[in-house]
Protein backbone atom coordinates (compact mmCIF):
# COMPACT_ATOMS: atom_id res chain seq x y z
CA UNK A 1 0.00 0.00 0.00
CA UNK A 2 1.36 3.44 -0.82
CA UNK A 3 1.93 6.30 0.84
CA UNK A 4 -0.61 8.18 -0.24
CA UNK A 5 -3.41 5.21 0.39
CA UNK A 6 -2.14 5.32 3.60
CA UNK A 7 -3.03 8.65 4.31
CA UNK A 8 -6.50 8.80 3.08
CA UNK A 9 -7.50 5.27 4.83
CA UNK A 10 -5.96 7.09 8.01
CA UNK A 11 -8.44 10.49 6.97
CA UNK A 12 -10.49 8.53 6.10
CA UNK A 13 -10.66 6.57 9.65
CA UNK A 14 -10.22 9.81 11.61
CA UNK A 15 -13.60 10.48 10.00
CA UNK A 16 -15.62 7.65 11.27
CA UNK A 17 -14.52 7.85 14.31
CA UNK A 18 -15.57 11.50 14.95
CA UNK A 19 -18.98 10.47 12.99
CA UNK A 20 -19.09 7.80 15.90
CA UNK A 21 -18.47 9.85 18.72
CA UNK A 22 -20.97 12.70 17.52
CA UNK A 23 -23.22 9.43 17.22
CA UNK A 24 -22.51 8.26 20.55
CA UNK A 25 -23.21 11.99 22.36
CA UNK A 26 -26.17 12.48 20.64
CA UNK A 27 -27.30 9.08 22.03
CA UNK A 28 -26.29 9.83 25.64
CA UNK A 29 -27.99 13.29 25.19
CA UNK A 30 -31.11 10.85 24.24
CA UNK A 31 -30.58 8.79 27.57
CA UNK A 32 -30.23 11.70 29.61
CA UNK A 33 -33.69 13.24 28.64
CA UNK A 34 -35.36 10.45 29.35
CA UNK A 35 -33.62 9.83 32.55
CA UNK A 36 -34.42 13.16 33.22
CA UNK A 37 -38.54 12.62 32.73
CA UNK A 38 -37.96 9.46 34.94
CA UNK A 39 -36.84 11.85 37.28
CA UNK A 40 -39.15 14.20 37.03
CA UNK A 41 -41.90 11.13 37.30
CA UNK A 42 -40.35 10.00 39.83
CA UNK A 43 -40.65 6.50 39.05
CA UNK A 44 -37.44 3.61 37.74
CA UNK A 45 -39.87 2.34 35.13
CA UNK A 46 -41.41 4.49 32.05
CA UNK A 47 -43.69 2.93 29.16
CA UNK A 48 -44.00 4.72 26.42
CA UNK A 49 -45.52 2.69 23.54
CA UNK A 50 -43.98 -0.51 22.86
CA UNK A 51 -40.96 0.50 24.82
CA UNK A 52 -40.02 -0.34 28.50
CA UNK A 53 -37.76 1.81 29.94
CA UNK A 54 -35.84 1.21 33.15
CA UNK A 55 -33.48 3.11 34.70
CA UNK A 56 -33.00 1.07 38.03
CA UNK A 57 -30.11 1.39 41.34
CA UNK A 58 -28.03 -1.38 41.43
CA UNK A 59 -25.40 -2.53 44.04
CA UNK A 60 -22.56 -4.13 43.70
CA UNK A 61 -19.22 -5.05 45.76
CA UNK A 62 -15.86 -4.46 44.33
CA UNK A 63 -12.68 -5.70 45.60
CA UNK A 64 -10.24 -3.28 46.82
CA UNK A 65 -7.19 -4.01 44.84
CA UNK A 66 -5.01 -0.32 45.86
CA UNK A 67 -5.85 -1.49 49.70
CA UNK A 68 -5.16 -4.70 49.29
CA UNK A 69 -1.77 -4.09 47.78
CA UNK A 70 -0.91 -1.92 50.55
CA UNK A 71 -1.63 -4.38 53.40
CA UNK A 72 -0.88 -7.15 52.07
CA UNK A 73 1.80 -6.36 49.25
CA UNK A 74 3.62 -9.75 48.91
CA UNK A 75 0.51 -11.68 48.47
CA UNK A 76 -0.71 -9.17 46.17
CA UNK A 77 2.61 -9.50 44.16
CA UNK A 78 2.01 -13.67 44.08
CA UNK A 79 -1.16 -13.38 42.61
CA UNK A 80 -0.67 -10.91 39.87
CA UNK A 81 -0.04 -11.88 36.29
CA UNK A 82 1.12 -9.75 34.05
CA UNK A 83 -0.83 -9.36 30.47
CA UNK A 84 0.72 -8.45 27.28
CA UNK A 85 -1.86 -6.18 24.58
CA UNK A 86 -1.08 -4.19 21.51
CA UNK A 87 -1.99 -0.28 21.58
CA UNK A 88 -3.03 1.03 17.72
CA UNK A 89 -2.92 4.60 17.89
CA UNK A 90 -2.33 7.64 15.04
CA UNK A 91 -0.59 10.72 15.77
Amino acid sequence: MSTNELENKIKKLQEWEALAEEAKAEAEALKDEIKAEMLNRDTEELTAGRYICRWTSVLSNRFDTTTFKKEHAEMYRQYTKQSSSRRFLIA
